[in-house]
């Protein structure tokens, strides 16, 4: 698992690694039972405070998507796959609430945002 950092992101280097390793999670690179790094191991590796990796491991911990094991280290929960995209679906939606709102504000046309919709989404 490779994670990278941004200085330049308006992400706090806490939410770019979570945010990193549910991507690998989900996209099946990092397989249920895997071994994360150890929150030392980390900091070290991405040259941060282990506050940061630490908060970041809570917060996976939290969202179901690591569990850890005291002197064993921390480790890929198994993951409801439906949950999840579920999750994800009803968080798109907010989203897409947002733009629509948004676009109705300025003027803009069912068929503008669509043409917007198709651009970003074939990048």
């Amino acid at each position: 698992m490779q994670i990278i950092l941004s200085n330049q992101s308006k992400e706090p280097l806490y939410e770019q690694i979570m945010n990193q390793v549910i991507a690998a999670i989900l996209s099946g690179e990092m397989d249920e039972g895997r071994a994360l790094p150890s929150i030392r191991q980390l900091a070290k590796d991405l040259h941060i405070s282990v506050i940061t990796t630490k908060r970041a491991y809570e917060e996976l911990e939290k969202a179901g998507f690591i569990y850890s094991i005291v002197g064993k280290g921390s480790f890929v929960a198994e993951q409801n796959m439906e949950v999840i995209r579920e999750k994800k679906l009803k968080a798109i939606e907010e989203q897409l609430g947002n733009v629509i709102r948004n676009s109705k504000e300025i003027g803009l046309s069912y068929d503008e945002l669509q043409d917007i919709l198709k651009i970003l989404y074939e990048e």
